[in-house]
């Protein structure tokens, strides 16, 4: 597939499969079942801006991330009349990555004298008048894990407001009063009160199923002041009055060995053996039973359905006969054990202290990660795009990538590591691209003997840089060099057959920047 009288050990141009030298023009846009794609290609050039190229090569080399992860639970309650039930567990935001400590680009720089926190943020309902009733400033203060935290502590949604969801809506102002975005959370259901009837899997609107992510908080005779939350510090379960985590809830299988416990599907159940696992750190608590909380007592024969905000207990398996059991407590800012009495008329019970009952509530999670570093615009970051799925069709010279997401718009460009790929928009949700050649990346690439792996990144045509969670992997299927010890010579019409069978995996990584410490 050389070019006849190329240099072969010359490094090898830019090219993409739309720009190959057999190919002149543009490959006809077209799916896997023959029609035309909707959308239109924006080109890219044989010759990409050398200090955009470097300026991305940099950001994935110094990692200048920057990250805001909004926390939130799925369901709020809403106040009536007068009173304002404010959010339990409050929105949280967090900002995470070196790139928020990055000197800005020139043009871009503060002005000699400002002080004060260099980001600070206003967080409201969508929808909402902007007033200051119906906003709250938040004020960021560092972490002992270099995040920058701050909660949204007196939020509500009255009864004036008859949505039955809602979202919420972050404003990130940086010193000097430039806004730097507009971020929206995940989508909020809106309840009266927290269900008292048997929940039904035919409805399974508030239901909490295995694998999904829950708070769990203690509240003495429903005083707000009182409000503790399960938290996670130092590698420790803590109660804390301050911060939340979000917990993965796994059911567990009961017949495996202590230890073992293999998560399942399915909606979670009263009586079911379930196991709490905190999303940031990993740390987890043992299996527990996860009980019904009725008048401060645990009701040991309740099988149904756990629903939003219902009041449970957790039992730790095991203990002498008879007894009440024992459970997960707080005590001030500690977790500990709690011992349990038997009611004395009703064997199917378990009495508890006020600091054995939990509140359950489901919780969601939204990052966006983007770098300013290379940008020279005094534009908002956001819409970020968020890409959720990439779809391979095609091999060789013809391979294309489609990333599935949000907030696509046709300003931005699919880049493979340092190499900008010619992209296609098609919708906010989608964007095809044209897969690199991997001549791109190497000069030796013909011989590779290990996968190359790059990371798959947007870049906005203003310079503004997106990361993801994403790569793409290389996978070469001959790995023998013509020549060396133990290799076969290889003919001139299997080195041409051997670009043919390149195929092209894709890996998700499991790096999440707001975890770093």
């Amino acid at each position: 597939m050389d070019p006849v009288g190329a240099d072969p050990s010359a490094p090898p141009g830019p090219l993409t499969h739309l720009s190959l030298p057999d190919s002149s023009e543009a490959r006809p846009q077209s799916g896997a079942d023959g029609r035309s794609l909707p959308g239109s290609w924006t080109r890219s050039s044989s010759e990409p801006s050398a200090v955009l190229r470097e300026g991305v090569r940099r950001c994935l080399q110094q990692q200048c991330e920057q990250t805001v992860w909004i926390l939130h639970a799925k369901v709020a309650q809403k106040s009536y009349g007068n009173e304002k039930r404010f959010f339990c567990p409050p929105p949280c935001v967090y900002l995470a990555g070196p790139g928020w400590r990055v000197k800005p680009v020139p043009g871009q720089a503060h002005q000699a004298g400002q002080t004060g926190p260099l980001v600070c943020g206003y967080m409201g309902l969508d929808g909402a008048s902007g007033s200051a009733a119906e906003t709250q400033k938040l004020n960021f203060e560092e972490q002992p894990d270099s995040r920058e935290f701050s909660c949204a502590k007196t939020l509500y949604i009255s009864d004036a407001d008859k949505r039955k969801h809602f979202r919420l809506v972050l404003r990130l102002m940086l010193r000097g009063g430039r806004e730097l975005g507009t971020f929206h959370s995940r989508l909020i259901k809106v309840i009266s009160k927290p269900s008292q009837k048997k929940q039904s899997l035919k409805n399974t609107d508030l239901c909490i199923s295995s694998g999904s992510k829950v708070s769990l908080f203690n509240r003495l005779r429903s005083q707000t002041v009182s409000t503790r939350y399960l938290s996670v510090e130092d590698g420790d379960f803590v109660a804390s009055a301050r911060q939340w985590a979000a917990f993965t809830l796994h059911l567990a299988d009961e017949q495996c060995s202590q230890g073992d416990f293999p998560p399942r599907e399915g909606y979670v159940r009263y009586g079911s053996l379930v196991q709490l696992v905190c999303t940031v750190t990993g740390i987890t608590l043992p299996p527990m039973i996860i009980r019904k909380v009725a008048k401060q007592c645990a009701l040991l024969d309740v099988d149904e359905p756990i629903s939003q905000l219902h009041k449970c207990a957790f039992q730790f398996p095991g203990g002498p006969p008879g007894g009440g059991g024992t459970y997960l407590c707080l005590a001030t800012e500690k977790v500990v054990q709690f011992q349990a009495s038997p009611c004395p008329n009703e064997a199917n019970r378990a009495l508890l202290n006020d600091n054995s009952c939990w509140t359950i509530i489901g919780t969601e999670s939204v990052e966006f990660s983007f770098s300013t570093s290379l940008a020279c615009t005094r534009e908002p970051v956001t819409p970020v795009p968020l890409i959720s799925t990439l779809e391979l069709s095609g091999g060789g010279d013809v391979a294309t990538l489609e990333l599935h997401g949000e907030n696509f718009h046709a300003g931005l460009k699919v880049w493979f590591g340092d190499v900008e790929a010619e992209t296609m928009y098609r919708s906010p949700r989608s964007l095809v691209c044209v897969v690199p050649d991997v001549a791109v990346f190497g000069s030796d690439w013909r011989w590779l003997r290990t996968p190359i792996t790059v990371p798959v990144s947007l870049v906005r045509t203003d310079g503004l840089f997106y990361p993801s969670a994403f790569s793409f992997t290389y996978t070469p299927e001959y790995s023998a060099r013509p020549g060396a010890p133990g290799a076969l010579a290889a003919p001139a019409a299997d080195a041409d057959a051997l670009l043919e069978s390149i195929h092209h995996e894709f890996t998700r990584t499991n790096f999440h920047l707001f975890i770093q410490t």
